[in-house]
């Protein structure tokens, strides 16, 4: 039996060096499943993004623009605040962004931590303050004896809500796609349609933004290079933040993971369709005018990229008690 269980092991160990040796040099890498760390921060952290009583209404949370259940984005042309406000930009999606190089499309947030703050302050958007959410969660009993579970001591500050915000999203990645599965080294993960349209997607230069496990997010663009992006929208890119004019209309370009779950697309929401946006792109950042069956063939393979979507128990929030600030929606 030893014998055997030595045989069996060393033919599995065969096995994976085979495996491995077949996985695929492309500019594209698999995504790695997450890896958690500090699993009760990760659980206070999903409670909180969850929690609309972060925001002045009461009814707005995280997941509002950012819904995991629609690919970590809202699928609205701009997202909708407080008092029913238009947002100003699309919602990327949240999944796979702790990859990204910096979060919002103008990348005026270093991280996720640095990110999960802003919406809950900005008068558009959840339109409380940094203050108020601290008070709120303070007057909540469930939450006071989590914080201290968590982080050793029962005081609760604004730092400590978006770290742990933070780390729930980092589990928020999207492993095993098709196109992941073939990465590694399975040849019937794609049909040869798919396969044709990645083919042309790197041939064509795509891949020069587009690339490493998140398929982008990791540079910034200027949208219209061969030709002007045309649109009301009026988001300057990295202008905004730099104060550069060279940097009007450079946006994060944005990871293609789950593309297919995260319409409209741009930072002003204007392409409806991935075939919409495909064509654009092709014009306005490549020069290349593409056939109907290229654009086709393309979003075929985009379409591989969508990948095991974030599960999890819903979290059941703890109550308010009768010192918790009361939401004020209509006012």
């Amino acid at each position: 039996m030893k014998l055997k269980a030595i045989a069996i092991a060393s033919a599995l160990a065969v096995a994976g060096t085979a495996w491995a040796a077949t996985s695929r040099d492309e500019p594209i890498q698999p995504i790695d499943p997450a890896k958690v760390v500090n699993p009760a921060m990760v659980e206070l952290g999903k409670k909180l993004y969850f929690d609309p009583r972060l925001s002045r209404s009461g009814f707005i949370s995280c997941n509002s623009c950012h819904n995991l259940s629609m690919g970590g984005s809202d699928n609205l042309k701009t997202s909708i605040g407080d008092k029913w406000q238009q947002g100003p930009i699309n919602s990327p999606t949240v999944l796979n962004s702790s990859l990204a190089v910096a979060q919002f499309w103008d990348g005026r947030a270093a991280d996720l931590k640095e990110q999960a703050g802003g919406p809950i302050a900005n008068p558009g958007e959840m339109a409380f303050t940094h203050d108020l959410a601290v008070d709120t969660l303070r007057s909540i009993p469930g939450y006071v004896a989590e914080f201290k579970a968590v982080f050793g001591s029962a005081a609760i500050n604004i730092d400590k809500i978006t770290r742990a915000i933070a780390s729930f999203e980092e589990t928020l990645v999207t492993p095993n796609s098709p196109f992941d599965q073939w990465l590694k080294g399975d040849d019937k993960a794609l049909t040869d349609r798919e396969l044709a349209g990645y083919g042309l997607f790197k041939e064509s230069g795509c891949v020069a933004c587009h690339n490493g496990p998140a398929v982008g997010g990791t540079s910034f663009q200027k949208m219209g290079l061969f030709e002007p992006y045309k649109t009301n929208n009026p988001a300057e890119g990295r202008a905004g933040v730099t104060g550069k004019d060279e940097d009007r209309m450079n946006f994060k370009v944005p990871t293609l993971r789950n593309v297919e779950l995260t319409y409209p697309y741009f930072h002003d929401g204007e392409a409806e369709t991935l075939e919409e946006a495909v064509d654009i792109m092709g014009r306005l950042q490549l020069g290349r005018k593409y056939s109907e069956q290229e654009i086709s063939d393309i979003v075929a393979f985009l379409k591989t990229l969508t990948g095991d979507q974030p599960t999890f128990v819903m979290p059941l929030l703890p109550p308010s008690s009768n010192d918790t600030p009361k939401p004020n929606p209509w006012q």
